[in-house]
């Protein structure tokens, strides 16, 4: 063993631990020493979606421990910003331990002097958000793994705007945190007269504030025994999309009776994540039986969502991350226009590894569009940028998330089903689904078609393979990928763009991402992005063709696909 990891784990041993977990790592000891050494031969970081590890004993798991080191940092960190009176909002999802964890920090929280409003039983992610501007708090905090599998869990970090923290403060945090040296420097206890419990007076706020984003009610009027199927696949969709789509006047939703009930477990499924064709099986087979007009499901924290809808030929078919924004986006820049109350200022917000196709969209109806880092973080920076001169409509990128309107800062996965709803209501008054909609856009737009590629390398060795990865095509830049010139590489990392072709170079004005895109003469776009929530590097492609008529559709569909196997292949992925 490592003499560095074997000292962290003789200071679990002999310091001031629970039983429980001294007995755990002993265990390991015995029986898997690399397990051992992969559970402490680091600590958990902050990423795109804050603390996020594997459940278990070590300074590389989510546990007791590391959740009140953690918590002790960000309470340091905010007394230090703001001084007095701080305040913090605290939610969970149904996962296992979830509640503990969040009792964890409430009362980390509250023994360092911070009043904590802690929601009494699990609830969405959006509505943590929410519920941290509505009651004026300067950070908040929810205890999640979003869409991992079961063996995970996390710890979201929030600001006083109600989004997940950006520098500088992701890093202060992260410094603070560093310097809680040992378990004793936590203050655990003493303070629980500064928690209240909140419920569902937050609930009724969040769903009027839901429920005045609709933009046709007249037409849900006429069309509310829409067809709806709905699965919170365990999680804790459940506590609030049945209420948001029975405000907005929806009469007929349909329950995934196998997956309502939530379970940190998820026993019906591998990963809870709804854009997953497993996932959504159960969802996909009820939505068939029942000959519904639109399948709904989000992800364990209610954050992310899916939908199913028929195809051209009449099968059931999810649609992607790209899809579900670009229908999103077009609805409620059309719908705004149409109802006379898009204003000039009408702004909306994507990132650099979603569908190209939004710009066309917005660039016809004189909406400003802007792309940013990956993340909701980033979307709400921008909004907090642009407060008070451009007015936000909508933001959302690939990973299935959207954000609708500005009294929540993160994706919002209530509110998107809700308005996905209605946007199938919509369609369905105009004589057709939000599929044939889609293929409408195609025709308008020019056919876009996205891949993505996620490849997994685990333990000590992973991120180091996955950094190779990235330095191999840093140093080494392709000149063309599948026959057609590379004529933008644009790394982030270096906020630097270039044309292999010509040597022209500019500034990428964002801040640093370990991101590099190849943009090639033929319209293609390949993204290569290590993830900052798992130990994943994930590879984007995006390539796009005009489309005459609905009839051409399939066989153009067919040559996109083969113009990203060859891409693929090219690339050697």
């Amino acid at each position: 063993m490592d003499a560095a990891i074997q000292s962290k784990i003789d200071t679990w041993l002999n310091g001031n631990y629970d039983e429980a977990t001294k007995e755990e790592i002993n265990r390991l000891q015995k029986e898997n020493s690399n397990e051992l050494a992969d559970a402490f031969y680091k600590s958990l970081e902050f990423g795109t979606g804050g603390l996020r590890g594997l459940m278990g004993a070590g300074t590389n798991r989510m546990n007791k421990y590391t959740v009140g080191m953690a918590t002790q940092g960000y309470a340091n960190y905010l007394n230090q910003c703001f001084k007095s009176s701080v305040k913090v909002a605290i939610a969970h999802d149904s996962r296992n331990n979830s509640r503990f964890f969040a009792e964890t920090a409430a009362n980390v929280f509250a023994a360092n002097g911070i009043k904590v409003f802690l929601f009494d039983d699990m609830r969405p992610t959006p509505e943590l958000s929410y519920a941290i501007r509505t009651l004026g708090c300067q950070g908040g905090v929810v205890c999640t793994a979003s869409h991992n599998p079961k063996e995970y869990n996390g710890y979201k970090a929030y600001w006083d705007d109600g989004s997940q923290l950006v520098p500088p403060h992701d890093k202060n945090v992260i410094k603070e945190v560093e310097k809680i040296a040992s378990v004793d420097d936590v203050k655990w206890t003493g303070g629980e007269a500064n928690i209240t419990i909140i419920g569902e007076e937050l609930d009724a706020q969040y769903l009027d504030m839901v429920k005045g984003l609709s933009v046709y009610p007249e037409i849900i009027a006429k069309h509310k025994d829409l067809k709806i199927v709905y699965t919170p696949i365990h999680g804790t969709g459940i506590k609030l999309v049945p209420k948001a789509l029975e405000q907005f006047g929806f009469t007929n939703v349909t329950l995934v009776d196998e997956q309502v009930k939530p379970d940190g477990n998820f026993p019906t499924v591998v990963y809870p994540n709804p854009e997953e064709s497993e996932a959504m099986s159960y969802g996909l087979k009820l939505a068939e039986k029942t000959d519904a007009d639109i399948l709904c499901g989000t992800d364990p924290d209610a954050d992310r969502l899916a939908i199913g809808v028929k195809d051209l030929h009449g099968n059931w078919v999810l649609m992607n991350g790209n899809q579900t924004a670009v229908l999103a986006f077009n609805y409620l820049i059309e719908a705004r226009k149409a109802k006379g109350i898009a204003q000039p200022n009408d702004m909306v917000i994507t990132t650099i590894v979603t569908t190209p196709m939004i710009d066309p969209i917005a660039q016809k109806n004189n909406v400003a569009c802007y792309r940013v880092l990956t993340g909701f973080k980033w979307i709400a920076e921008m909004i907090r940028l642009k407060e008070g001169k451009e007015n936000y409509i909508v933001g959302g990128e690939e990973s299935f998330g959207l954000m609708i309107g500005d009294k929540v800062r993160d994706k919002d996965g209530v509110s998107a089903i809700a308005l996905l709803c209605e946007m199938a209501a919509y369609e369905k008054e105009k004589g057709r689904s939000l599929y044939e909609k889609m293929i409408d856009l195609y025709v308008e737009y020019g056919l876009y078609k996205e891949h993505l590629i996620s490849i997994t390398k685990k333990g000590m060795d992973g991120q180091q393979q996955i950094a190779a990865m990235m330095e191999s095509y840093r140093s080494n830049p392709p000149k063309s990928i599948n026959g057609s010139p590379v004529v933008k590489l644009l790394d982030y990392e270096l906020k630097k763009g270039v044309n292999p072709q010509t040597g022209e170079e500019w500034a990428i004005d964002l801040p640093k991402s370990n991101v590099l895109q190849f943009e090639l003469e033929d319209g293609s776009l390949i993204s290569a992005r290590p993830s900052g929530t798992e130990p994943k590097i994930k590879f984007y492609f995006s390539v796009n063709t005009a489309l005459g008529s609905r009839d051409e559709f399939d066989q153009k569909n067919k040559d996109l696909d083969e113009r990203i196997k060859a891409v693929i292949s090219d690339m050697r992925l």
